[in-house]
């Protein structure tokens, strides 16, 4: 049964973020506190684990597919030395970039772009973006009131706005946001990575929790990165698809 085609919103759901969260649960426990207690070899075995699934999706997924994991594996490589190496922005345990989180990022973007193609989602899209959007506001409150995070609290304000006046990409990133935290929260919890009290730890007028509510907000210059590239590299669908939107959008001010 085709992912995208299903008319089960549960099965598109289990097989694209179902199947995600289950990976990054297992993946970060390899790389987590209590492997680490017992053998050096802990984020080793979180890197083989991810050179062993990686294969398995890439060969999975059509053409198309396979260029967005391609893209999102450099794209993630250039963001993480960027913001983790030379910003500091968060510290991995072992103070170094584990192979398995460039690879990681690519099969988060590529999940959650699935999910949000999948016509049993798309059905019910409104709905899903109006649940979404209320639970990222009280998620960031209640990091907020409780754990002083006011620097995710302002990324998660940014990404809210952003979004008003985007129909189109609103659910994906919504979605981002969610799938962002839920791995923020295990890989802190594991101990895997750790975020420092106060944005970039270099501004005190922004205190942060560990993780910060709204980093996903960062996430999506991959995002970004993974659209600029299937621009151009397919430039004719590109603008025919823009085209077709447009035709759609003016019939329906005409009819209207």
């Amino acid at each position: 049964m085709s992912l995208l085609a299903t008319k089960s919103s549960l099965y598109a759901t289990f097989k694209s973020l179902g199947l995600l969260y289950l990976f990054i649960a297992y993946g970060l426990f390899l790389d987590g506190f209590y492997i680490f207690s017992k053998t050096d070899n802990a984020q080793l075995y979180a890197n083989i684990s991810m050179l062993l699934v990686f294969p398995i999706v890439y060969f999975k997924v059509n053409k198309r597919s396979r260029e967005h994991l391609i893209a999102g594996v450099l794209i993630g490589f250039f963001g993480e030395y960027l913001f983790s190496v030379l910003l500091g922005m968060y510290t991995y345990r072992l103070e170094n970039v584990p192979h398995y989180i460039p690879f990681g990022h690519a099969l988060v973007y590529l999940a959650v772009l699935y999910f949000s193609k999948a016509a049993s989602i798309i059905k019910h899209r409104k709905k899903i973006e109006t649940f979404l959007a209320i639970f990222i506001f009280i998620y960031a409150i209640v990091f907020l009131i409780f754990r002083f995070d006011v620097f995710g609290f302002v990324m998660t304000m940014a990404t809210l706005y952003i979004l008003r006046n985007k129909p189109r990409e609103r659910l994906f990133y919504l979605t981002m946001y969610v799938s962002v935290a839920y791995l923020e929260i295990i890989g802190t919890s594991l101990l895997c990575w750790e975020w420092p009290p106060i944005a970039w730890d270099v501004i005190p007028f922004l205190p942060s929790h560990n993780p910060p509510s709204g980093i996903s907000l960062f996430y999506f210059l991959l995002d970004l990165g993974c659209l600029w590239v299937y621009k151009k590299r397919y430039k004719i669908t590109w603008l025919r698809m823009k085209n077709i939107r447009k035709i759609r959008e003016n019939k329906t001010v005409v009819t209207n």
